[in-house]
């Protein structure tokens, strides 16, 4: 599946949210990007609302748009609150799932952490970022994986924040149930998203 590879401060800039979690490494991010961005934001209306909230999501979670408009009829087809299912679907990516887990510093290095097989989804090796767990599911690394300067020094952490939805032990993850909104600590707007979709 294809992914954005450009710059990815212009993006945190542009959504004046730090998307990546770069922390202190993120500059000007209160500047819009592009040669007017000294002038500010200006003012939004509804839709131009709506069109930020839909970016922020897709790009933090490092999808394009013909794959998010895919969840998105998903969410719509499924059974329950559209808003809380297309962040479930999203939540329950393989790639998010291991950064949650604290396998990975950012989601990035956890897709690329997919991507070079070394995950292992019940037993099984899967190079599939978009991969969909589902609940009961055990993520674990391979021993080349775990042999990573960056991995090890995650793994060797005392304390760790882990969302509830998900359980681990060592370098061991398992799927206890499925997220919701609750599950989610960034500032997102579900309902943004489908008003986005369904005008």
């Amino acid at each position: 599946m294809a992914r954005y590879t450009g710059p990815k401060d212009r993006q945190s800039r542009r959504e004046a949210f730090d998307l990546f979690n770069k922390g202190a490494k993120l500059t000007r991010l209160a500047v819009p990007p592009g040669v007017h961005g000294p002038k500010g934001f200006g003012k939004v209306s509804q839709y131009g609302r709506q069109l930020r909230e839909k970016q922020k999501v897709k790009r933090m979670y490092g999808v394009l748009e013909k794959q998010f408009k895919k969840y998105y009829k998903e969410a719509v087809r499924s059974k329950g609150n559209t808003g809380e299912r297309l962040l479930s679907l999203l939540e329950r990516r393989l790639d998010n799932t291991v950064y949650r887990l604290e396998f990975a510093p950012t989601r990035p290095a956890a897709r690329q952490l997919v991507s070079h097989r070394h995950v292992l989804v019940n037993g099984k090796k899967v190079n599939i970022p978009s991969y969909q767990l589902a609940v009961g599911d055990t993520i674990s690394l391979d021993k080349i994986g775990m042999e990573i300067p960056s991995i090890k020094t995650l793994l060797d952490l005392k304390e760790i924040s882990i969302p509830t939805w998900l359980k681990r032990k060592a370098a061991v993850g398992k799927v206890e149930r499925e997220p919701v909104r609750d599950d989610i600590t960034e500032a997102v707007s579900a309902q943004d998203i489908i008003e986005f979709y369904s005008r």
